[in-house]
């Protein structure tokens, strides 16, 4: 294969996205244009493909290039290959590369919240939700569990930042989503969604909640690690559910709480 090219200096400037360049720096690259961003492990590579993200490198562990890298270098004949041993891999990006590979892909523009929830029944709000893990995980829940999208507010981190996609096991490729303005409740509104903050309040719906379950459009609102949903979030909601804890637990971590909520509101969404 013609594009495959053995790393023997760590300075070329090729290497810079995968070695010298914060996540930050690659969403900014071509500003004001769409910048770039790093996708990890061939499954999170395959599902960027897919959903019509371009590849402009990839960074591959040497044994791969013949096994689990094959059939997306092969796909995409005309991209470089960046490829070394293990131990040099690690030493260039300063971590240990999941299932040998990294793609340098190019971001494509966000759609508008009117765009992406004109014909949905099920949408996750994430509020200021900043640890990647979470937000990974929060997307692969979304993706299994019947929503249709997922918005973010600014304060929450890149879902496309490389930990988030990995743990998301690509599903960041597999769902709609945006960030949204500040005034992102009443445009949801205006769309015809009901609100739903999940919140740990006294006086809130079962999660169970007949009339909650009614509802043709809601909106699931996941609040921020630790201090959870402002006040005037939840104010501003229809509904405020929480979810029943024992054994004087008082809360989950906001990905395990997806999950739950998720499951039960979104179990009747028809357009799944």
């Amino acid at each position: 294969m013609s594009n495959i090219i053995n790393i023997t200096d760590f300075s070329a400037p090729q290497l810079d996205v995968y070695a010298r360049l914060s996540e930050k720096q690659l969403l900014h690259y071509y500003e004001p244009a769409t910048g770039l961003f790093i996708a990890e492990s061939p499954k999170v590579i395959e599902r960027a493909l897919g959903a019509g993200h371009e590849a402009v490198s990839f960074l591959v562990e040497d044994r791969h290039i013949d096994t689990q890298a094959k059939e997306i270098i092969e796909r995409c004949a005309d991209v470089p290959v960046y490829t070394a041993p293990f131990d040099m891999l690690k030493q260039l990006t300063g971590f240990e590369l999941t299932r040998g590979m990294l793609a340098c892909m190019r971001r494509k523009a966000l759609p508008n919240i009117a765009d992406i929830c004109k014909d949905m029944r099920r949408v996750v709000v994430m509020d200021r939700v900043m640890n990647p893990t979470n937000v990974g995980a929060i997307f692969r829940n979304a993706a299994a569990l019947n929503m249709d999208a997922v918005l973010l507010t600014s304060g929450c981190s890149d879902p496309l930042y490389r930990r988030a996609a990995r743990v998301s096991m690509g599903t960041v490729f597999q769902i709609q989503w945006t960030f949204v303005d500040d005034d992102w409740q009443a445009e949801l509104k205006s769309l015809g969604f009901k609100t739903v903050a999940m919140a740990l309040k006294e006086d809130t719906l079962d999660i169970d909640n007949p009339q909650l379950m009614a509802e043709q459009k809601l909106a699931i609102i996941l609040g921020t690690e630790g201090d959870g949903l402002a006040d005037s979030t939840i104010a501003d909601c229809d509904y405020t559910v929480k979810i029943p804890m024992s054994h004087g637990v008082d809360s989950l971590n906001v990905a395990a709480a997806s999950a739950v909520a998720l499951w039960q509101l979104g179990k009747y969404n028809t357009n799944n």
